[in-house]
């Protein structure tokens, strides 16, 4: 499911010879002719969408990569568009065929894989940033530890160098939920999860006291244990919040001097864990930006990385397309349990897993949940799917791997950075102003024209597939290497723009009481 290069100036897209949609390259006028498709058009049709190739008949399945991704709910003509307005979602019975399409990787020897200058732990564990970081263990304690970080300017941190930045991860729930829950666990871990991520050289965690998530319990129950870079604080014991305030920064200019005590080295790209994420997409999202970043994660898997999928609900429709690469049926059941989960979640409301996409997405041309899926689905690559996790679980698979999530962007983001993900690689088709701390976001543009009016956001312009410029192993060569780059040091455009202080956003589930 790739899309070579093509001649920019052919105003159509045909992705698979059985497929009844064309996919429009440019913006289309009504009754313009197409002699090299045989087609005029019969309506005005923005680029990304779907033309019909054909004579469509009513509740005939429509195809696109050769794959369903609904039916028409009436005739359609050669030359019409092709959108929610005559195409509705069909939810049939999809084979999982565990494990027939498993390849063996071709790993790359140990001795001949790229390189990145990464920051070695005493663990093992390789950073790509050296953050000093704060967390809540409770929304009470969330002006605290953002008022601790402000102190933080530039300019105090001047004669730390090797250090990123204070950064405060401040979280809305750890009170008022019930305990023992899912939720409960879920928050839990994932807050641990950043406190033990290899990009943050230090960790205070502050709370209030009074909390359901005691700071006490929160170190034991998940084997946090304290020390010079990893301290707890507990408000009402430290005397309010003037008197933490002052303890938490006296806690971080102790920790100062040991987290700038660092030094990048070549390190190999298997210690790369790079979460996958895509917002905004468009009709174009799953025929550049998205398949060229799989093929960039398949050469991370070879060279012994680990690639992080999530988004359950935007595989729905296409998880055929992953259990196919399982490893085993348990690894493939493994996912399909997670799917049942949302269709038990989301039942009964008006959510993307029924069907729904946003508002972007359906004007970038894409009708449905299933079409947004074959496109999210693409990121992954093609080589076997080896283990699946839920949520901010610890990741302790190389190769490519699914993480449980939500598909809004900076839940699922930070589940993956919980989990141990140190990079995060974002495709987006209509634009993402999203950025990530401790672990930088890279986006990639699907589109040269949203790239060039959002040039300050998008790192990598992915668009050079639309243009004809390069396919899409050349693209996915582009992405590894940016990736290399960033995982060495340079910075992001999202970095530059100072983004990530507030897309720290753990998944909520349950009642709030």
């Amino acid at each position: 499911m790739t899309l070579a290069a093509a001649p920019s100036q052919s105003p159509l897209i045909r992705l698979h010879p059985a497929d009844n949609v064309l996919v429009v390259r440019h913006p289309l006028a009504l009754g313009q002719v197409l002699p090299e498709f045989g087609l005029k058009v019969k309506a005005q049709v923005p680029a990304g969408h779907k033309l019909a190739a054909r004579d469509i008949r009513a509740g005939e399945r429509i195809t696109k990569y050769s794959v369903v991704i609904g039916a028409a709910t009436r005739d359609i003509s050669a030359g019409e568009h092709v959108h929610g307005h005559n195409l509705a979602l069909i939810d049939e019975y999809r084979d999982p065929a565990f494990g027939v399409d498993v390849q063996p990787v071709d790993y790359v020897p140990e001795a001949e894989r790229a390189q990145f200058l990464g920051i070695k732990r005493p663990d093992g564990r390789v950073a790509t940033r050296n953050f000093i970081g704060l967390l809540s263990s409770v929304n009470c304690s969330a002006t605290a530890i953002h008022r601790i970080a402000a102190h933080f300017t530039p300019e105090r941190l001047a004669a730390y160098p090797n250090v990123d930045g204070v950064v405060a991860f401040a979280q809305t729930s750890g009170c008022g939920m019930s305990s023992p829950s899912e939720h409960f666990d879920l928050l839990r871990r994932t807050i641990a999860g950043y406190a033990r991520h290899p990009n943050l050289a230090g960790v205070l965690i502050v709370g209030l006291g009074c909390e359901r998530n005691q700071v006490a319990d929160l170190l034991v129950s998940q084997g946090l244990e304290e020390g010079p870079l990893r301290r707890g604080f507990v408000m009402q014991d430290r005397g309010g919040t003037t008197a933490t305030i002052a303890a938490g920064i006296a806690a971080i200019e102790a920790m100062l001097p040991l987290a700038n005590d660092v030094r990048r080295e070549p390190v190999s790209a298997a210690h790369l864990k790079i979460g996958l994420e895509c917002g905004g997409s468009d009709g174009f999202s799953g025929i550049s930006a998205n398949p060229a970043l799989g093929a960039a994660m398949d050469l991370l898997v070879r060279h012994g990385g680990t690639a992080i999928l999530s988004e359950t609900p935007e595989i729905h429709g296409v998880e055929f397309m992953l259990t196919r690469r399982a490893v085993s049926e348990a690894v493939g059941q493994k996912l399909l349990d997670r799917l049942a989960w949302w269709a038990e979640y989301t039942r009964g409301h008006n959510a993307q897993f029924n069907g729904v996409v946003g508002a972007g997405n359906q004007a970038g041309g894409l009708a449905n949940i299933f079409e947004k899926s074959l496109g999210s689905a693409m990121k992954g690559g093609t080589t076997p799917l080896v283990e699946v996790y839920r949520y901010a679980e610890p990741i302790d698979r190389a190769g490519f791997v699914f993480m449980d999530s939500p598909g809004y962007d900076p839940v699922a983001v930070t589940g993956q950075i919980a989990s141990g993900a140190n990079l995060i690689a974002f495709t987006t088709g209509r634009g993402s102003m999203f950025g990530s701390k401790p672990a930088p976001t890279v986006k990639l543009a699907s589109n040269t024209p949203m790239f060039e009016r959002l040039r300050d956001d998008m790192d990598l312009n992915c668009g050079a597939v639309i243009d004809g410029e390069c396919d899409i192993d050349e693209m996915g060569r582009r992405i590894f290497a940016h990736l290399l780059r960033t995982a060495s040091g340079e910075r992001t455009k999202s970095e530059l723009l100072g983004l990530g202080d507030h897309e720290f956003v753990p998944w909520h589930l349950g009642i709030v009481s």
